[in-house]
């Protein structure tokens, strides 16, 4: 198999699909993009495929010595689970911008522990969407709430491409060019 072209366990896929669907969902709801879809109305879709789908998940990837992904899937899954049964309920902003910016946190950490390429680029992509849907239920901004919806929807087509480019073993890593090769002297 070729070094550019990642077929992934079936444990990746299925997360990475999940987390993709949920991102994608998750923040076109924030970015007004589609007349009366909300980020409310991703709630079901956190709850049941981003909380309870990818903490499966997470607990076959760790049975299966996948740490990363384990980490990943179980952590994010526990995440989306509580963001959705507690969508709706009376708090606050800052309480609310509290929770997104711990939520952040950990997306950080799973950002920064390495891995694959497309996977540290979805994290890192949702790291972003947290801070900015963060800071802007503190300091009640619609516009970084859009914006932050914008990362997450950046941030679930970069985990959907992943998951698509594993079962249809496309590239995964942009080609290297070895060090002097295509360059010219002219003199």
């Amino acid at each position: 198999m070729d070094n550019d072209v990642s077929a992934g366990s079936t444990t990746t896929v299925i997360g990475r699909l999940a987390l993709g669907v949920t991102l994608l969902a998750f923040g076109l709801g924030y970015t007004d993009l589609i007349d009366g879809v909300t980020a409310a109305d991703a709630v079901s879709l956190a709850h049941y495929v981003g909380g309870v789908a990818l903490f499966v998940a997470g607990l076959l990837a760790l049975r299966d010595r996948d740490t990363a992904n384990g980490t990943a899937f179980t952590g994010i899954g526990a995440l989306w689970f509580t963001w959705a049964v507690s969508a709706g309920g009376p708090v606050s902003d800052n309480a609310a911008g509290l929770f997104l910016l711990l939520f952040a946190l950990v997306v950080l950490s799973l950002a920064l522990a390495g891995g694959d390429t497309l996977g540290q680029g979805a994290h890192g992509l949702f790291f972003v969407s947290l801070l900015l849907l963060a800071v802007g239920r503190f300091a009640d901004s619609d516009g970084l709430g859009k914006a932050g919806g914008w990362f997450a929807v950046a941030a679930g087509a970069v985990a959907w491409y992943a998951a698509t480019a594993a079962l249809a073993h496309w590239p995964t890593t942009l080609p290297r060019r070895a060090a002097g090769r295509g360059v010219t002297a002219t003199g």
